[in-house]
């Protein structure tokens, strides 16, 4: 029997794990063995009477991630099925609901998106698995934004920058402040490769009131226009969306923090102006 979205939580606690397994890309059966995988499946669902769809997200014209937790919502299964219901990627891993306090506190300060056009939230949310940063302090509320149409985020081919929408594109201040940092000359790398040695890659820190920083981070080289101690106005433009640091394809990175230093500093849940509240799949403006 095909494993579909609609009978996955029911199938897989009912171990149908080969049939699972059978599903999966070379890649994944690259990473474990049916064996293995059925090991692993039998011990998570130790304890589970049921579960139960909770997330599900278009991330592309041909990729749907779907979230499942099981009763106690102590467990949680993260699948993304493409064409076909083939599933590229399975994660079975605790549910980290929420850091209560911190999601509680948002700025005292409002922002807006640093952008000009509508973006695609491609991680953002209060939860790991809609927002892969959330289970770090220092980046827990950033947001990852990419651009979109007809559900590709390129054009042609995806083996040059060129080709995605989002390389080039203005990025702009979220709000009035002082910039405290700036770093550019960070090559843009070439798409699937990244630089771990300089996560950011090129970026501009911004100093607003009450003690609040944000961060646009992988701008393009050579393409920041401003300099630090220079004061700006929201909406200003700061730079370029490029691929540089650790980044995979071109995007943004936002997030706003309790200290230029965003290593140290911790990650603020962002109020925005329109009074939204972003989350992974949703498109977004200024």
């Amino acid at each position: 029997m095909k494993i579909v979205p609609e009978n996955f939580g029911e199938s897989f606690l009912a171990g149908e794990f080969a049939a699972v397994y059978s599903q999966t890309t070379e890649e994944f059966k690259e990473i474990a063995t049916l064996e293995e995988f059925i090991d692993l499946g039998e011990s998570f669902n130790e304890g589970v009477e049921a579960y139960h769809l909770e997330i599900s997200t278009s991330l592309h014209k041909d990729m749907t991630q779907y979230v499942w937790l099981d009763n106690s919502k102590k467990k949680a299964i993260s699948v993304f099925f493409g064409e076909h219901h083939q599933i590229y990627a399975l994660r079975l891993a605790p549910f980290i609901s929420s850091f209560p306090e911190s999601d509680m506190q948002l700025t005292q300060n409002t922002y807006c998106m640093p952008i000009k056009a509508e973006w695609f939230v491609f991680w953002g949310g209060t939860n790991e698995f809609i927002n892969y940063h959330y289970v770090y302090e220092n980046q827990r509320y950033a947001y990852d934004l990419l651009m979109m149409r007809d559900g590709q985020t390129y054009r042609d081919s995806p083996d040059r920058l060129q080709h995605y929408y989002a390389f080039n594109q203005e990025v702009t201040a979220p709000g009035d402040g002082r910039v405290v940092k700036v770093s550019d000359g960070f090559p843009d790398n070439p798409i699937g490769e990244r630089n771990e040695d300089q996560p950011e890659g090129n970026c501009v820190i911004i100093e607003h009131e009450n003690q609040e920083y944000s961060m646009l981070a992988h701008l393009k080289a050579d393409s920041v226009s401003v300099a630090e101690g220079e004061c700006i106005k929201q909406g200003d433009l700061v730079g370029l969306c490029g691929n540089s640091g650790n980044s995979t394809e071109p995007h943004i990175h936002f997030q706003v923090m309790d200290s230029p230093d965003y290593t140290t500093g911790r990650s603020i849940r962002i109020r925005f102006k329109d009074e939204s509240d972003p989350i992974q799949g949703d498109f977004v403006r200024s």
